[in-house]
This record gives C-alpha cells, sequence and structure tokens, in this order.
C-alpha cells in the first residue's frame, strides 16, 4: 500500500478502525508512518498521540487491544480502513464503541459466519465433525437431510409448535448451506437471487 502521510501537512492519516464481524465502526484515530508500521508488525492497532505527542498502541493499559484482520487504503491514499477483532470495549468511557453504540452483529449476519465456519469445515474436513460427515458421505446424503429437516419444519408448523418448528427450521436452514457449500455456492448467492426478483 502507498499511504501519502505528508498530504493534509503534519504527517499523520485518519485511521477508521471497523470490527471485522460486527462491521460496526468503532473509533477513528491518526497514525503517522512509525505506527502504521508497528501495526503492520505487531498486528494491533498503534495510533500516533496528539495530545501526547508519541505513539501509544490501543489496549497498552486497559488490556483491550484492537487486533489487526486487515488494512486497506483509499483511492485518495490519505486514509486507513483497519478491520479489527477488539477486545473489550474500545473507548476510554468503556463503551463498545466512540459513539455509544452497542457493538453486536446483526442476528441475520451471523448466516455469514456460519457460512464462513461450513466453508472451514470442507476445507479442513476435522475428525468428528458432524459436517465433516456429512461432506464425506456426499450430495445423497446431505439432499436427504434437507428433506428430512423440511418434513419436520412443516410437521412442526403444522402442529402450532413454534418452539419446534424454530427448531427445525434452524436445522434446514443448516443442511441447506451445507448443501449450498458442497454444490460450491454460498448462502450469498440465494440472497441475490431473492435480490434481483424483488420489485
Amino acid at each position: 500500500m502507498k499511504i501519502n502521510f505528508q498530504k493534509l501537512g503534519n504527517g499523520l492519516v485518519p485511521a477508521i478502525i471497523q470490527d471485522n464481524t460486527t462491521n460496526k465502526v468503532l473509533m477513528l484515530g491518526f497514525m503517522n508512518e512509525e505506527a502504521y508500521e508497528k501495526t503492520k508488525q505487531e498486528r494491533k492497532v498503534t495510533f500516533y498521540s496528539r495530545t501526547k505527542e508519541r505513539l501509544w498502541t490501543k489496549g497498552e493499559e486497559s488490556g483491550n487491544f484492537l487486533n489487526v484482520v486487515s488494512m486497506a487504503v483509499d483511492c485518495d491514499d490519505d486514509t486507513l480502513l483497519i478491520k479489527v477483532n477488539p477486545v473489550g470495549p474500545v473507548c476510554h468511557k468503556g463503551t463498545d464503541t466512540c459513539w455509544e453504540e452497542e457493538n453486536k452483529q446483526d442476528d441475520v449476519m451471523f448466516l455469514k459466519t456460519l457460512q464462513d465456519f461450513i466453508d472451514k469445515r470442507k476445507d479442513e474436513m476435522p475428525e468428528g465433525s458432524y459436517t465433516t460427515h456429512l461432506f464425506t458421505k456426499g450430495i445423497r446424503k446431505i439432499t436427504q437431510k434437507v428433506g428430512e429437516e423440511a418434513i419436520e419444519t412443516v410437521i412442526g408448523a403444522m402442529a402450532n409448535d413454534d418452539e419446534n418448528f424454530l427448531y427445525e427450521g434452524a436445522d434446514l436452514l443448516y443442511h441447506l448451506i451445507v448443501l449450498l457449500t458442497y454444490k460450491g455456492y454460498r448462502i450469498e448467492d440465494l440472497a441475490r437471487e431473492l435480490k434481483s426478483r424483488h420489485k
């Protein structure tokens, strides 16, 4: 990455910190070249403090580090976007973000997390995993499970057993994602298909 640390005239560039899982913007800080290099090497976000006039690693006193997942520079080469896995609250006031927002993943976004987990299972195929077992058995077993869970979801709905309906519906969705993965697709492909139909 080429970062223009001189563009603003003070050797600093803004660094937007975003949670890698929830996509929430957590805070904004500033980096000089030394802070950037330290962040890149140690994989913990380090800023340049304009008030203390020194480098400071977020969490150096509180233990609430910002563990770096990825870094990108914008189209003008003068602003960083750093995706992190935060350890504890980010703001010095004890809140999750510097805007006092709760940093949690929208429930529907968990489907992407589950999809990533199932992709990983398919890549690694760890022994003793139910997901590994399904991939090993192949499409016949996976489609059989999708069918079984669909029937059980319908039975739960028809019986007005909401707890069982939701439980079996979750099983159905899980097995459908396994089937998508086996076929080389992701849950986002279904979302795109539904989006294309939406008028």
